[in-house]
């Protein structure tokens, strides 16, 4: 009885403040106000997804990673550099998946590569994620690497190996975007 009196009581009230009450589908009242928000929620969601996604599409284009990284269980002492250029990324209609094309330099190879990675978002951050990706000359590798505000930081694992990466993301000059794109073809 107590439980009817405040259902009824909620309905009520519900109406009073000018809302509908509509049935869900687990048994829970709710209004076409909460709906409407719901719904505005959801769309506020879906600009800031296409805002992130243009945003990484634009700030991926013709730039560099250039920084140091560590390999764990090693005397670091000096660390050694790394450098990826990435000519450009395109959103793959498949899940989370872009294609990059890039430039990589590590250890004795220095090559253009395109392959699909998976970009994950925590808010408006992207997160590049491998997990064990087979890269032609140089092994297979898994990181998770985070992009934010000109710079990024991760792990990364090849083998048994495993360490951190970090450094900064730079434009690449116009004339050393000319040079790689004529060594790439």
């Amino acid at each position: 009885m107590i439980i009817r009196n405040l259902l009824v009581g909620f309905v009520l009230t519900a109406i009073s403040f000018g809302g509908t009450v509509a049935q869900a589908d687990d048994d829970k009242p709710t209004t076409t106000a909460a709906k409407d928000d719901d719904a505005k929620a959801t769309d506020a969601a879906a600009a800031q997804r296409d805002k992130n996604l243009k945003r990484f599409t634009e700030k991926m284009n013709k730039v560099k990673l250039v920084g140091k990284f560590t390999v764990l269980g090693r005397e670091q002492g000096k660390l050694p550099t790394e450098e990826y250029t990435i000519n450009s990324v395109k959103k793959l209609p498949r899940g989370d998946y872009w294609q990059f094309n890039a430039r990589i330099k590590y250890g004795g190879v220095d090559a253009p590569m395109s392959f699909p990675l998976e970009v994950k978002w925590s808010g408006d951050t992207p997160v590049i994620t491998l997990t064990k990706l087979k890269i032609p000359a140089l092994g297979t590798f898994s990181a998770r690497v985070l992009l934010y505000n000109n710079k990024y930081a991760g792990t990364w694992t090849h083998g048994n190996a495993g360490g951190h990466m970090f450094g900064v993301i730079e434009p690449v000059k116009e004339e050393e975007a000319e040079k790689k794109t004529d060594e790439a073809n």
